[in-house]
């Protein structure tokens, strides 16, 4: 039975209304759910859709006509209750079909025991009647302009329903590819512990980060977020992921002729409207310094060993917007203890249900209570607090780097 159960599970929902409503079944009383059930499934051609027993209410039988949108449910009642009464007097149940005669015929040689042949009706109509084993009644009807609208009506649902089974499968190759895009595994670094995360408010999303291997003790940081959402947005990062992987060569020693070729590239081959925000970052391992640009991004946190803060705020405006556009270069010198943290809007933007947001205090405030700990558990611990602060949907993607000299 568990093919009949998956058959009825897999109804088409016509309203899409969460929670939905239906019509899940009309009761027939009859006096051997066996025999009946041989006569709805044999001789009309109805499906099994539930056969159970259970311990309170005995045996359950349902069928329904192909489309299993209602279900009629054969039911044996006790001797001497009121429902046995009913047995053989129902006759409101109504089925339609786009070719009565055809159905009149093909069941009138199954045994089926029909009222009168098909005739036509005062409302333009084709009807006859027939009765199951037991005497229960039912109408057989017909009109081509009712067939054509419930045919056309289910077939919209049966479209609507596949597009969106593609749209979800596509959605989720689209997810798989995406994560493709983050960075598969991290260099190992002598003086600097550091870790990533990126998580998406949607199947796909427009959040960056990326970690560069640059040669010769250089190592790379990237944090970003396109404009937009959704496929959109995900599309922008992957032009953008692209622009940055191919000329990242160039960055070692030029990280402004390097962005000013992924601008270039960038605002060539996106919409007048796309722009992504950037920060890049460029670690020397040997003298855990690093040079750095921030391209109209969130202002990065960095938590000094002496508890003292700096912000690294914009030094130039952001990626593809502009066709003419050039950047500031500045430094900082790390000493063991200092943590970095770069983070996107998802992160400071995340509100409550007052509308306030969770904003840099809150994250400064975490990163200090968490500074002892790994990167990855720093990580965990803000999105933790972001998370109960909004705990409602989330709104934006959440993406974090997280990095600590040694």
């Amino acid at each position: 039975m568990a093919e009949a159960r998956s058959s009825f599970s897999s109804t088409v929902r016509l309203d899409r209304q969460d929670p939905y409503l239906r019509l899940l079944c009309v009761n027939i009383f009859v006096r051997n759910q066996d025999r009946s059930l041989q006569f709805y499934v044999e001789k009309l051609g109805l499906k099994v859709v539930i056969d159970e027993n259970y311990e309170t209410g005995g045996r359950w039988i349902a069928v329904a006509p192909p489309d299993g949108n209602v279900v009629l449910a054969l039911i044996t009642p006790e001797r001497n209750s009121e429902e046995y009464k009913l047995i053989g007097r129902s006759r409101h149940v109504v089925l339609v079909t786009e070719d009565v005669l055809a159905k009149y015929e093909a069941w009138r040689k199954r045994g089926v025991r029909f009222h009168h042949p098909p005739q036509m009706t005062l409302w333009g109509g084709v009807l006859t009647s027939f009765e199951d084993l037991d005497g229960n009644a039912f109408s057989l009807v017909g009109r081509d302009d009712w067939v054509r609208e419930l045919e056309a009506e289910r077939r919209a649902a049966a479209e609507k329903l596949e597009a969106e089974r593609r749209t979800a499968q596509e959605l989720e190759i689209a997810k798989q590819v995406q994560a493709r895009l983050f960075p598969q595994k991290l260099p190992q670094l002598k003086t600097l512990d550091y870790a990533g995360l990126c998580i998406q408010a949607r199947d796909v999303g427009g959040d960056y980060y990326d970690f560069l291997t640059l040669g010769a003790d250089r190592f790379g940081l990237i944090i970003g977020d396109t404009s937009g959402k959704g496929i959109g947005a995900a599309l922008l990062m992957a032009n953008l992921q692209a622009n940055i992987r191919s000329q990242s060569a160039m960055a070692l020693g030029h990280p402004q002729r390097f962005l000013r070729s992924v601008n270039q590239l960038f605002y060539e081959n996106t919409t007048s409207a796309a722009y992504a925000t950037l920060f890049l970052a460029e670690y020397d391992d040997r003298k855990r310094s690093f040079r750095y640009v921030n391209c109209g991004h969130y202002a990065p946190v960095l938590l000094r060993a002496d508890d003292s803060l700096e912000r690294l705020c914009s030094t130039s405006t952001v990626l593809g917007l502009f066709e003419e556009w050039t950047c500031d270069v500045e430094q900082r010198q790390l000493c063991a203890g200092d943590v970095l943290a770069l983070y996107t809007d998802g992160v400071s933007e995340a509100f409550d249900d007052a509308g306030e947001e969770f904003g840099d205090r809150r994250l400064i405030k975490t990163l200090r209570q968490n500074r002892e700990r790994t990167c990855e558990d720093i990580i965990g611990a803000i999105v933790e607090e972001v998370r109960r602060f909004s705990p409602g949907e989330q709104n934006d993607d959440i993406t974090l780097i997280v990095a600590k000299c040694r």
